[in-house]
């Protein structure tokens, strides 16, 4: 039975003679469990203060606690005790040290302490290195040490076996993992199902499933490990409905299994599933955990799910699942995307511990939701706190300068991280410099960056200059672009519909016609628009024109009531942007459907008069749409948050914080 650090520290006061040795034994083993990795150190120096003498069992577990925290001095320290009381030559003690300085990356160290040790280093102080280097997620390490194992004589273990075929699944070294899988069955240890079990994740991580299933197959006794790693390999290379067909013939399920099928859904893009496993999860009295956690979170933030996210929080705290930087970072980006970046910034705040990921995504989720001063502020902060910015750090600033029209600021920022940071930029960061460049009406200066990139442009970035040159009316620059895009999308539609309206605003109505003809006879079809739409804990989807929604007439009708309201107040629809397939005649009601503007409907008929409506969009929102949805803020006293392809859009009382969308 474990027991609970407290509850180890009220028996142990209690007894009014104890052997300080294994006072402190107890408690720092209890509160290495716990993780208080400072109080079992605490707990050591109140035993010295005592005037009592650690022993051969007091220096592993206190090790343990040393290796698990952020001192790197510390197992230097402990060192010295253990030479300082004589135990220098304990098996335990040693081993424990060789563990403690492998897990910590001082590989030199931990070498030295099995040295002291001898040519009759045992095997448990080689597992201690081997093992402390995979803790240490120097996978590589761990494998030569496992070799240095072998040319020293020392006979491998099942616990060799395991912490090995680990190192080897983590670092992808499918090559030495079936070597140790040679040597496991020549050594005789086989059955032993720990060491079936490393075998099978071994090969799963390494994406060989055949052999993993081999493996599997080929075990006399299996457990849920077994099961979980034959899931979790499947789920990692997408095969997502084969990883759900063997966790369904589970014959038990623990919390890792369950986390590790919402998480196949997750990277899968299967959002939805994901969170009905979860709530499967909770209908099984399955306790989830804080990696759960953060694949429900971010589930609840690709889908924009507001409502299922802040219940996610509450269960959390109800179930005493910690929130550790990984969560926090998953909320601050899930409420970011929600376009609730007050409750970002709290989340922030309530964090005691940050990494660069947490500066990262309270950069990006400001940037992106229109606060870019804001974002550029806190990028100071980060580094005013020694946290140093990567490339996806810089991906923020950018977006932020971009989102503020902060165009030499932009400039700076982008030179800073070559020269000052030495990150080499990406396509991203180029994107980002032409945004901003474009935005600001410098088509020249962004059709140079362009050719001046060390990577051949993608779509994205040739489709933001051509949008740029739309707005400004570059129609030179435009063609050329244009000509350019087509090349690598021969299919995409938008680039039809932008110079489409370029041709229409010079006169060259003979130019429409022709790009007309053209999508006719290559069959070019426009992708559907989609928005999502939480309400009440459930996820609705509207696409345009579709009627299969269960409300659908309702919506339509409210919908049409609405277009009449907007009307009175001096809206017309602005049909620029409709799909130049389309006949005339029919590119009003074309736009009036939008996928959007049906999810509006929807939600001024389900929520109270005073609820944010939030909608996730999977294009970037027409010019009719944020045209109309600006004045259904103001006739209808509703905030109105869209996130879009490109960028957040923030409605209310007639007004949006993207002042310059085009």
């Amino acid at each position: 039975m474990l027991l609970n650090p407290s509850r180890a520290r009220g028996l142990l006061d209690g007894i009014p003679r104890r052997r300080p040795a294994a006072a402190c034994y107890y408690r720092a083993a209890a509160r290495d469990r716990a993780d208080w990795d400072e109080d079992a150190l605490a707990a050591y120096a109140g035993m010295l203060a005592r005037g009592a003498r650690p022993d051969a069992y007091t220096f592993p577990p206190l090790l343990k606690a040393v290796a698990a925290s952020s001192a790197c001095s510390a197992p230097a320290a402990v060192h010295a005790h253990v030479v300082k009381f004589g135990m220098r030559g304990s098996a335990h003690a040693a081993s424990a040290l060789v563990a403690a300085y492998a897990s910590g990356g001082e590989g030199a160290a931990a070498r030295a302490a099995l040295l002291e040790l001898g040519r009759g280093a045992s095997p448990v102080a080689w597992n201690a290195l081997i093992s402390g280097h995979c803790r240490g997620k120097r996978f590589g390490e761990s494998c030569r040490s496992f070799a240095d194992m072998l040319r020293a004589g020392a006979a491998p273990t099942a616990v060799t076996f395991v912490s090995v075929l680990s190192a080897c699944g983590k670092g992808r070294d499918l090559l030495l993992g079936v070597q140790v899988h040679k040597r496991v069955v020549d050594s005789g240890v086989l059955p032993d199902l720990k060491v079936e079990n490393a075998l099978v994740d071994m090969y799963a991580e390494c994406a060989d499933m055949d052999s993993a299933w081999r493996a599997f197959g080929s075990m006399q006794v299996r457990n849920v490990v077994s099961w979980t790693s034959l899931v979790s390999g499947f789920a990692r290379l997408g095969q997502v409905d084969q990883a759900r067909e063997l966790f369904d013939g589970m014959p038990g399920r623990d919390t890792v299994s369950w986390t590790a099928m919402i998480d196949g859904y997750v990277q899968a893009a299967r959002f939805r599933e994901a969170l009905e496993m979860f709530r499967q999860m909770q209908y099984s009295n399955v306790r989830a955990d804080e990696f759960t956690m953060v694949s429900v979170i971010t589930a609840c933030t690709q889908l924009g799910a507001l409502e299922m996210g802040e219940w996610a929080r509450v269960y959390m705290s109800r179930q005493g699942i910690k929130m550790d930087v990984f969560v926090g970072n998953a909320l601050i980006d899930m409420y970011s995307k929600c376009g609730s970046v007050e409750r970002a910034l709290d989340v922030f705040k309530e964090m005691h511990s940050r990494d660069k990921f947490t500066w990262t995504a309270i950069i990006l989720g400001l940037a992106v939701n229109g606060h870019g001063e804001e974002a550029i502020d806190m990028f100071h902060r980060m580094i005013k706190v020694s946290e140093a910015p990567d490339e996806v750090t810089f991906i923020g600033v950018l977006t932020a300068c971009t989102h503020a029209g902060l165009v030499d600021k932009g400039r700076e920022f982008f030179l800073s991280m070559i020269h000052s940071y030495k990150i080499a930029p990406n396509v991203v960061h180029y994107g980002c410099i032409i945004d901003l460049l474009g935005r600001a009406g410098k088509i020249t200066e962004a059709l140079e960056t362009i050719d001046q990139m060390p990577m051949t442009p993608n779509a994205t970035i040739l489709g933001t200059l051509l949008a740029a040159c739309r707005v400004h009316g570059n129609l030179d620059v435009g063609e050329l672009v244009a000509q350019r895009l087509l090349e690598l999308d021969p299919d995409n539609s938008m680039v039809y519909v932008l110079l489409s309206n370029m041709y229409a605003k010079s006169n060259r109505w003979e130019d429409v016609r022709r790009l007309r003809q053209s999508i006719m006879e290559k069959g070019i079809k426009k992708e559907p628009g989609c928005s999502l739409i939480e309400m009440n804990g459930m996820i609705h989807e509207f696409v345009a024109g579709d009627r299969s929604h269960p409300m659908s007439n309702e919506i339509y009708s409210k919908l049409g009531n609405i277009i009449t309201d907007l009307k009175n107040v001096g809206y017309f629809p602005d049909v620029t942007e409709a799909f130049v397939e389309v006949a005339e005649e029919e590119k009003q009601n074309v736009i009036y459907w939008h996928s959007e503007k049906l999810a509006i409907a929807f939600a001024l008929l389900s929520s109270e008069p005073n609820t944010v409506i939030r909608i996730v969009k999977n294009l970037r929102m027409c010019l009719d749409c944020h045209n109309a949805i600006k004045l259904i803020s103001r006739l209808y006293g509703r905030e109105v948050v869209v996130r879009d392809r490109t960028r957040f859009h923030h409605f209310r009382h007639g007004f949006c914080s993207c002042k310059d969308y085009w």
